[in-house]
């Protein structure tokens, strides 16, 4: 008996035939294929749409790279610098990339790309010190071991930075938060940035036990000491070997601490020249002990000055308004802050002096021109001997100094001994009298010399008439349109203390003898010798046979 009914199932539901249609519902293994296909489909989205959030981070990445790149180049988006780039990176980035910062050529396009350890940035008002410290700050902040700390001297003046990099660094690294309550900025990287304030001298140690990659202090001469300057070096440390450490100031001539900041910056070495750091009070070069493992006995680190002037930032200079009010303040504000004087102080005995005009770079000085040497004994204090020649025009031209402390009569005459080796006899030697005082039963310090090879005569010692001698020498010759008398650069002391000895206040025709006065009494003493360009006998015709020593970066020639 054939049984022509359709096979049924599991479950009781007709099996179709091939070829044949029908209505019923699909079998379990179909089921489940079905919601496979489904959720492949799903993952295959979610993956197209996690694909193109990845291209999106990238280009982030790709701009926040961008951005690292300027700013370690100097400035955070320089259209010189975009251009440099990588084609894979150019394309990457926004046709309407912003141009964030663009430095003025010259002092702040070198501040931001110096690589000294500290870096003075300063001189008259208006030159784009505070904003590039702002974006000086911005140096490692694309890494997250970066800790910077910013300062001002008070809460007032820390305001103003705060409001500027509230418009610059969110758009330098977007994300970045500025959180109020602790006047930190934190980056995306995880770096982040503090903006605090040192009032007085015992501030610093709020800093104790912490470490920063980068410290700035915004108008530094506000403080009249070195002391928190010198801390805060200590708490400059990482352990990153990715990331350099670095302090940098911003400063202008004058203040409370203009004095040391001239000491510490200014004076060492000619602008935008490096050196290596020297102490305040010795001038000599802070060393490594001979102890060390890895740089025994060689120096610590690099100091720079970058001067900067009005003109240097031509948003502030064009119009002329600014200008026009610094014209309008008194001498000594006027050069300070339009011209970036260092070299003037309040109440200086001689404002006359301008370092572009009296201090000259060496040169061999004609063996025919009379030779005067002058001295002021010190052993506590320092004693400065200075070596001075005449030319044909009755010019004096300084252009050697020996500047020390803790000399006895003995070591005196050998360093000068030593340094005259290769001179002509000098036509006259003075001394300050009181040399020739005895105290006890030993010889003077007049008689140690003499019996040493070197001999002088007592000075004169006329303090008002010396100063105005000193006075007539400074000032331009109506003639010649020059002035009488001029120095060389390495007479560092001499060009470092002239300019900021100020008038007695008990009597204005003196200066304060209290200050550093070594050098301008050996000085004053040479003036006074009226020595003239006429050779002595036996030197008219004196061709020079001798060959002299190389130039020497402390003693001249």
């Amino acid at each position: 008996m054939t049984n022509d009914t359709p096979k049924k199932n599991k479950g009781g539901r007709p099996k179709l035939k091939e070829g044949e249609k029908g209505n019923y519902h699909l079998s379990h293994l179909e089921r489940k294929k079905r919601a496979t296909r489904k959720r492949i489909k799903v993952l295959k989205n979610a993956e197209a749409q996690a694909k193109r959030k990845l291209d999106t981070l990238k280009d982030k990445s790709a701009n926040i790279k961008h951005a690292e790149k300027l700013i370690r180049s100097g400035g955070l988006a320089v259209e010189e610098n975009v251009k440099k780039l990588p084609k894979s990176v150019r394309a990457r980035l926004d046709d309407n990339t912003q141009i964030l910062f663009n430095p003025n050529n010259g002092p702040q396009t070198d501040f931001l790309a110096a690589p000294e350890k500290e870096v003075l940035y300063g001189g008259a008002a208006g030159g784009g010190k505070s904003f590039a410290m702002l974006m000086d700050l911005l140096r490692y902040a694309h890494n997250g071991n970066h800790r910077a700390l910013l300062l001002r001297r008070t809460l007032a003046e820390l305001t103003e930075l705060i409001d500027q990099s509230r418009k610059i660094y969110p758009q330098a690294f977007p994300g970045s938060v500025f959180r109020e309550s602790k006047s930190t900025w934190s980056f995306p990287s995880g770096a982040t940035a503090l903006f605090s304030y040192v009032d007085k001298d015992t501030d610093v140690t709020r800093y104790q036990g912490q470490a920063f990659t980068w410290i700035g202090i915004d108008e530094l001469g506000h403080y009249p000491t070195p002391y928190v300057w010198n801390y805060l070096r200590s708490r400059l440390r990482t352990t990153d070997t990715t990331i350099d450490t670095y302090m940098r100031a911003s400063a202008n001539p004058g203040g409370g601490g203009g004095w040391w900041i001239k000491k510490m910056f200014i004076d060492p070495a000619p602008p935008n020249d490096p050196f290596w750091a020297t102490d305040v009070d010795t001038g000599k070069t802070l060393m490594h002990s001979i102890n060390h493992p890895h740089r025994p006995g060689e120096p610590l680190f690099q100091r720079r000055f970058i001067p900067a002037r009005l003109t240097d930032n031509p948003h502030l200079a064009e119009s002329g308004e600014y200008e026009a009010m610094l014209l309008s303040l008194p001498e000594v504000e006027r050069r300070r802050l339009l011209e970036g004087d260092w070299d003037v102080a309040d109440g200086a005995a001689f404002s006359e002096f301008d370092r572009s005009v009296h201090v000259v770079e060496p040169f061999e000085v004609p063996y025919n021109w009379p030779r005067i040497r002058a001295a002021d004994y010190g052993y506590s204090s320092p004693s400065c001997v200075l070596w001075g020649a005449v030319d044909w025009d009755n010019n004096f031209w300084i252009y050697r100094e020996l500047y020390n402390k803790g000399y006895t009569g003995e070591t005196l005459a050998e360093m000068i001994t030593a340094l005259e080796e290769f001179d002509p006899p000098m036509s006259i030697s003075v001394l300050d009298g009181s040399c020739w005082s005895k105290h006890g039963t030993g010889p003077s310090i007049a008689e140690t010399l003499t019996r040493n090879g070197v001999r002088f005569i007592p000075a004169d010692k006329n303090r008002m008439s010396g100063k105005i001698e000193l006075h007539r020498r400074l000032m331009m010759n109506e003639k010649t349109g020059e002035p009488r008398l001029r120095i060389f650069s390495t007479c560092t002391n001499l060009v470092r203390t002239l300019p900021t000895i100020p008038l007695s206040k008990t009597n204005s025709e003196d200066v304060d003898t209290k200050a550093e006065d070594h050098a301008y009494d050996a000085l004053r003493y040479m003036c006074m010798t009226r020595q003239t360009g006429l050779p002595h006998a036996g030197m008219l015709n004196k061709v020079k046979e001798q060959t002299y020593a190389p130039i020497n970066q402390i003693f001249g020639y």
